[in-house]
């Protein structure tokens, strides 16, 4: 299908999840009445995610072999302890976090803040803390247009019991607490085994320190990076970070007044403002993002990116695959 056609259907507007717009869920997991854990606001900006909530808000359905999320939290909320079976990748956007890794979070422990990304590996425990003054915002990119369901360490049943939240075997989340029944013939999910817990992996301080990449660091140089004002640092793929994901992240940054010319990619790619104003053009549409926006640009579609701001911009740019898409100029 032709990139015209594609917009034609959905209008450029509607390719921008704005951060002003996103529609949270407070009740996505089987963790959101437990205390400490029940502020937090669980977004799927594109494609399904892994909320246990049918009723959890979905941006843009459309596959793109991977999905964005975001998790929003104020200070000393917890995202309770949890497994993936595919990649999942976070990036602050704002506010102080904490990651813990290990069935009670005492295996290994890293601070973060805006700027950094952490990629952490399938089958390994990880939550995460709010320790900062201030609400903060977690941009996530998780691996597959399915990335199947999460698996809860024990505890985390234990204290949901406690208040009526049951988590179904189907991964559906029912809430007896206001008077859901169990579906009949659902059986809940069995709570996480020994078994279970002892195969997954165990890190130290030193193994989660490699899965991050801190703001500002140097790394290997992106397809964008010989243009002028523009400069783009591979944090995912490019030999960086270099297991199976799904799909490769880079950071770019546009000095004021710094463009990146028309171009088409051949890999679905998305786009999230860190800081700045960027117009971005997609065919004969222009869009104004800012700060905290996600934009999805359709697979061979033109583009063209400038920093339209009187300040500095960086992105994180998302682009289907393991290694670097295909960039044709116009």
């Amino acid at each position: 299908m032709d990139s015209t056609a594609t917009l034609k259907r959905a209008k450029a507007d509607d390719r921008i999840v704005r951060y002003a717009d996103l529609k949270p869920c407070f009740d996505a997991f089987i963790d959101t009445r437990t205390p400490g854990s029940d502020k937090k606001e669980n977004f799927t900006i594109i494609g399904p995610g892994v909320s246990e909530n049918p009723n959890q808000h979905v941006h843009i359905a459309e596959p793109h072999g991977f999905n964005i999320g975001g998790a929003r939290q104020p200070p000393g909320c917890t995202n309770s302890q949890h497994s993936h079976d595919t990649a999942e990748v976070f990036y602050v956007h704002s506010g102080t976090w904490r990651f813990d890794l290990g069935e009670h979070g005492d295996d290994a422990q890293a601070a973060m803040g805006p700027g950094d990304l952490i990629s952490i590996p399938t089958k390994v425990f990880r939550g995460f803390t709010n320790i900062g003054e201030d609400v903060g915002f977690l941009w996530a990119v998780l691996g597959g247009d399915d990335p199947g369901r999460v698996l809860w360490a024990p505890q985390v049943f234990e204290m949901a019991r406690e208040y009526g939240l049951v988590l179904m075997e189907n991964g559906m989340l029912v809430d007896t607490g206001r008077g859901e029944a169990l579906p009949a013939g659902k059986r809940p999910m069995p709570v996480t085994s020994r078994e279970q817990c002892d195969a997954l992996q165990r890190f130290s301080n030193d193994d989660l320190e490699a899965c991050i990449i801190r703001s500002g660091t140097s790394g290997p140089k992106g397809a964008f990076d010989d243009l002028e004002g523009v400069s783009e640092v591979c944090l995912i793929g490019g030999g960086r970070m270099d297991w199976p994901h799904g799909f490769n992240v880079s950071e770019v940054s546009l000095a004021r007044g710094a463009d990146i010319p028309t171009h088409r990619l051949g890999a679905p790619d998305v786009w999230f403002v860190q800081n700045g104003t960027v117009a971005i053009t997609m065919g004969e549409d222009i869009l104004a993002c800012e700060a905290g926006d996600t934009i999805t640009v359709p697979q061979g579609q033109t583009r063209a990116l400038r920093n339209s701001g009187d300040t500095p911009a960086r992105l994180v740019a998302v682009r289907g695959g393991d290694s670097a898409a295909s960039i044709s100029w116009s």
